[in-house]
């Protein structure tokens, strides 16, 4: 099968496509035939292997010190695709079934992955290409977890931080569709398409920092991780809720001291992935409450591009990599 072979730790162009052999299941997993897979920020991160350096010696013996060990040196959180084979103990899949999922343990960049079928795999939106379902289960499933963990409930302010990328973009539709009246926070480039998804006030952080201007809230997710603690925690409600969505050690001790001292609390909010809430966010996309954003679409082939573009910033929602056929082909049953 072909995939994208990460050998090393650097830039984009360290990405190589290469065939290698295809995966067999064991007895408790599934192969899926990946259609589409996307390019996410983590990803970017790890390619590089950009972490603060409060997290790289623990990182870096888990995925390797000086490169990629051999089991991780396929990239790729997310896909959709149909399900190849089975292993023998699996009895909730069964070939052909059209399903998205996360690749916890990455390998998404190829045309095969075989995934435990306990992991958080579910059966493919019916109205979604397989391209639109491959942004949703990182995405969707942190977002779902941010707004749980921020406790978000009818007529709460809520500020999402970051509110255009992968994560944001379903974070401001589950916020609303919890009853939220939703503020988002990116680039002006990028705020018409914040509108179109329902938030209701939108700021340009290039021009206005929505930790001086005076207006509080009952609940803020930090998607992005970039503004400052002590403002953002000033910017809270009374009993308000400030959700780390991309946590430093310095952010969860003072985040720990805000919660113990005052009516505030501030969550670190990481997500472990589970098969229930990836059929939640199934069920809300199919009664046509959340859709997708997708900015670019590349083939697998032109992964070092794809992987250049999302290093950019600018990028809007999702970008998508077409594994096999174009991807947009849609369910039939």
């Amino acid at each position: 099968m072909r995939a994208i072979i990460w050998p090393k730790y650097g830039p984009p162009d360290v990405l190589q496509l290469k065939v290698v052999e295809t995966p067999t299941p064991k007895g408790d997993e599934v192969l899926i035939k990946v259609v589409a897979a996307t390019v996410f920020a983590g990803d970017c991160e790890m390619r590089r292997f950009d972490f603060p350096m409060s997290f790289w010696l623990p990182l870096r013996l888990m995925f390797g010190l000086r490169k990629p060990k051999r089991k991780v040196q396929i990239l790729g959180q997310e896909l959709a695709g149909e399900i190849e084979a089975v292993g023998k103990d699996v009895t909730q899949f069964k070939k052909g079934d059209q399903v998205f999922a996360p690749a916890e343990k990455f390998g998404a960049y190829a045309d095969y992955i075989c995934l435990p079928a306990t992991d958080a795999i579910a059966r493919k939106p019916a109205n979604m290409s397989y391209e639109e379902a491959a942004t949703v289960p990182v995405g969707g499933l942190n977002a779902l977890h941010f707004v749980r963990k921020g406790n978000v409930q009818t007529g709460d302010e809520v500020l999402i931080n970051g509110a255009a990328g992968s994560i944001g973009t379903f974070a401001v539709q589950i916020a609303k569709i919890a009853g939220a009246e939703v503020t988002a926070v990116d680039s002006s480039r990028k705020l018409d398409m914040l509108r179109s998804i329902g938030a209701d006030e939108v700021i340009d952080y290039t021009q206005e920092d929505f930790t001086r201007n005076g207006k509080t809230y009952d609940v803020i997710i930090d998607v992005v991780g970039k503004s400052s603690y002590s403002r953002s925690v000033t910017s809270l409600n009374e009993n308000g809720r400030y959700v780390l969505g991309n946590p430093r050690f310095s952010g969860l001790f003072k985040g720990l001291w805000t919660s113990l001292t005052s009516s505030k609390k501030v969550i670190a909010a990481l997500t472990g992935y589970k098969a229930e809430d990836l059929v939640c966010l199934k069920d809300l996309i199919e009664a046509g409450k959340m859709k997708t954003v997708i900015d670019r679409r590349y083939p697998l082939e032109d992964i070092v591009e794809a992987h250049r573009y999302v290093e950019t910033g600018q990028k809007t929602g999702h970008v998508v990599i077409t594994v096999a056929g174009d991807g947009k082909s849609d369910p039939d049953g």
